[in-house]
């Protein structure tokens, strides 16, 4: 009983806490977040809640890594893989080398192997965090998909390397060629289990819509999907590979298999409001729990430094945070215009054009490195003993460590973004714009083709029908509700006036009328306007598996065409009207 409480507890809060951003526009909803989880967990009788790493990463990582990569656009993704690429994997190598050092050099109790492990620690970035935090300012798109696949990928690389550090710590031995071999297996071996296991889902979804049909199968399909990234994530890390890796593998092969399933409307309907859902429960858990931690760790500093004897211990451990967290940065920055400028090097060579990339962008990409909760996970997945049963040296030094980065990069992001972005001037980047309207008039120009084709078939299939019965009695005709002359020409008008509503983009103005007529006039229109719809989305497909667009602006469009066509199907049925 006590954990169906917790649960319903934690529902709440999180419901509230969405509730009391809105009213606090100007903090950012993780900040909100982790103040009101601190704030319930403080007292002595608060809500305590311990944090079990791996079950951490199993119920709320991996199916936000999930779907942030199944909506993560593949197209920007292999155009932008070399900045993703370079922060994810060789930024987190850089980090850890760079700040482990720092790290032992200012804490000589550390050693060197626990040293590189905090620094591991510290270096993913947080796809949520990040998200959440840049979500509501205008950062440059592009920028925009290289911090999101850059948080991504780095988890994998710095939990492979925190993995490594401790074991080196624990064991006194360290193997670079193990080593080496270990990361190719963990890494990869994760990426190509994610992938075969969406492409089985995918496979399953085919056989379930062959056999039950798409709308049928619907809820089955989404309860798949639902528990698809931690199915992976569990078997993965079963293997010993990498479930994060696994995970984010499994959604982009969902997103790429999607793109063949422009039919399935109620399906991607439900998708989408059942993630929509789970990604608000699942963020706002995310940074309550690291609230609920705040108090026992701080608590644990505080306690620590009493013991000591010195009042002054606290304090130089918030030092400590302070220069941990500024080298993270000056690494970053150095990262990053190192890479910027290589760049820009390669395209003098290659004589292309430069981009230009403002210094403020630059303040903007390095401040948005903001950690997370997957930091306070790998922190306190730190083992409590040694191998020979003595205590692991600093381990709560290490975590109150961890804590206070996260937190501190949390503020620069909060306060440093809104202020580096502010009136920022950039060219405004009408690519975007500009596909959405040809494609807008592509799709229209597809809807135009399919209608006229529709009311050909048609028309030729009254006439035969006309001229098959021209002999019958008028008796014979009673049971129709309209002449069959007047049904030819009801398509000939109703097809003209569709057609002339894709060329003008009006607004539909279906005039209530009792008449039998003006009923059927209704029917033809919803058929002609459902093949409409159904060519306006296969165009969509089309111009998405010619990269003409990108998966967002797919994904806009077609979400467009879907609750069009549900409206018109809902209209259908409530009228007690079908398909022709």
């Amino acid at each position: 009983m006590e954990t169906v409480s917790l649960v319903l507890i934690l529902l709440f809060v999180a419901s509230a806490t969405g509730v009391a951003a809105r009213f606090l526009p100007s903090l950012p909803t993780p900040l909100v977040q982790v103040a009101f989880g601190a704030a319930l967990a403080w007292p002595a009788e608060g809500i305590h809640v311990s944090l079990e790493p791996e079950l951490f990463l199993l119920l709320f990582i991996a199916p936000l890594l999930y779907s942030d990569a199944r909506r993560f656009p593949q197209r920007e993704l292999m155009a932008l893989r070399g900045p993703i690429l370079a922060l994810a994997f060789g930024l987190v190598l850089f980090t850890v080398l760079g700040v482990g050092y720092l790290i032992h050099w200012m804490l000589p109790v550390i050693s060197l192997p626990i040293a590189f492990a905090l620094a591991a620690v510290l270096s993913p970035t947080d796809a949520v965090a990040v998200s959440a935090i840049s979500g509501r300012l205008p950062v440059p798109p592009k920028l925009m998909r290289v911090l999101e696949g850059e948080s991504l990928m780095n988890d994998a690389s710095g939990l492979v390397a925190f993995k490594f550090a401790v074991a080196a710590a624990l064991t006194g031995a360290f193997s670079l060629s193990e080593v080496s071999t270990s990361f190719l297996f963990i890494a990869f071996g994760g990426l190509l289990f994610g992938g075969a296991c969406a492409w089985l889902f995918s496979v399953i979804r085919t056989r379930l819509i062959d056999r039950h049909g798409g709308e049928q199968s619907a809820t089955q399909i989404v309860l798949l999907q639902l528990l698809l990234p931690f199915a992976v994530y569990f078997l993965a890390e079963h293997f010993g590979m990498s479930g994060i890796l696994a995970a984010v593998a499994a959604g982009l092969v969902v997103n790429y298999t999607d793109l063949k399933r422009q039919d399935q409307i109620q399906t991607r309907l439900k998708t989408r409001s059942m993630w929509e859902m789970i990604e608000f429960v699942l963020n706002s858990l995310v940074f309550l729990l690291l609230g609920f931690q705040l108090p026992d760790i701080i608590g644990g500093a505080f306690n620590h430094s009493i013991h000591d004897g010195s009042q002054f211990e606290l304090l130089r451990l918030c030092g400590y945070v302070f220069i941990i967290t500024t080298a993270l940065m000056v690494l970053r920055f150095i990262w990053v215009f190192g890479a910027l400028w290589t760049s820009r090097l390669a395209a003098r060579i290659r004589q292309r054009k430069i981009q230009p990339f403002p210094a403020r962008l630059m303040l903007v990409t390095t401040i948005s490195g903001i950690r997370g909760t997957i930091t306070l996970a790998a922190a306190l997945s730190f083992p409590q003993t040694m191998l020979d049963g003595t205590p692991f040296p600093g381990r709560e030094l290490l975590v109150f460590i961890a804590t206070g980065v996260i937190l501190l990069t949390l503020l620069s992001g909060s306060i440093g973004l809104p202020l580096l972005l502010k009136d920022l001037d950039l060219p405004r980047d009408t690519r975007l714009d500009e596909e959405e309207a040809r494609a807008r008039k592509r799709a229209s120009e597809a809807a135009i083709r399919r209608v006229e084709e529709y009311r050909h078939a048609r028309v030729e299939a009254l006439t035969t029908e006309h001229s098959d019965t021209n002999g019958a009695t008028n008796s014979d005709n009673a049971a129709e509700p309209v002449e069959k002359d007047d049904r030819i020409l009801i398509y000939a008008e109703q097809s003209t006036q569709l057609m002339n509503l894709y060329r003008e983009r009006v607004t539909i103005d279906d005039t209530e009328s009792a008449s039998r007529r003006a009923e059927y006039e209704r029917k033809v229109w919803r058929e002609l306007l459902q093949q409409a719809l159904q060519a306006e989305r296969a165009e969509y497909y089309r111009l998405r598996s010619r990269n003409r667009i990108n998966d967002d602006l797919l994904r806009k469009l077609v979400r467009e065409v879907d609750l069009s066509e549900t409206a018109l199907i809902a209209g259908q049925e409530e009228s007690g009207g079908g398909h022709h």
